[in-house]
């Protein structure tokens, strides 16, 4: 059994296994870049998580998430996301809203609060911003997408997922251009200059939307 973790340390748990995502050993300055820490306070950190037999770190080699490390990283996720959702859904907080709310909440111990949380919200399977939300088992539901950028003309398709970093300005910008989850979207054209597209939604608007806002969303 693991002992009770700090925030912080929660935290660093959470950021190694978003990098972890892209390849299977992080390096101290990748952790420290995400968390926007200096490198020697992200090495201490590292070296109390590894005494508590939640990652495996060695010096000049990276680290990586145990079993049990990624088992804590996966509840923290489903706690934030779960958070999310109510705040939107229940307490009709924007999608731009929610993430720093959700930041503190999703650091609360008690379990039997979060099974009431998600049997409240009858079980949803991802957050307001497509992220998938992990079961009570750790269990990770993916949906098949792909990005926008690559859709191919005329196709029809619908907005699943907001990728990347899903900050408060990206998602701001979505909102003013009326695009969200659920969003029927058509790619019209492709301008081979900028490499923006120009697309058509639900209430049949055309507009042009640059590279960098097409790559932040996924289609199905």
């Amino acid at each position: 059994m693991t002992e009770q973790l700090s925030t912080a340390e929660e935290n660093y748990i959470k950021s190694i296994y978003h990098l972890q995502q892209a390849e299977s050993i992080v390096s101290t300055n990748e952790v420290a870049a995400r968390l926007n820490t200096k490198a020697a306070s992200v090495t201490d950190m590292l070296k109390r998580l590894n005494n508590k037999h939640v990652i495996n770190y060695e010096k000049y080699k990276g680290v990586s998430l145990s079993v049990e490390g990624e088992k804590i990283a996966i509840d923290i996720i489903r706690k934030h996301r779960l958070w999310e959702y109510f705040l939107v859904e229940k307490l009709q907080f924007k999608w731009d809203e929610v993430h720093e709310i959700a930041e503190e909440l999703e650091h609360i111990t008690s379990k039997q609060l979060i099974e009431r949380l998600d049997n409240f919200l009858g079980y949803p399977k991802f957050d307001p911003h497509g992220d998938p939300i992990p079961d009570s088992k750790g269990h990770i539901q993916f949906q098949e997408q792909i990005s926008l950028i690559d859709l191919t003309i005329d196709q029809p398709a619908t907005v699943s997922a907001v990728v990347g970093s899903q900050s408060s300005e990206l998602l701001e910008l979505l909102t003013h251009k009326n695009i969200g989850i659920g969003t029927r979207i058509v790619v019209k054209r492709k301008f081979s200059f900028d490499n923006s597209l120009e697309i058509e939604t639900n209430d049949n608007s055309k507009f042009t939307i640059s590279k960098e806002l097409a790559m932040a969303l996924f289609v199905k």
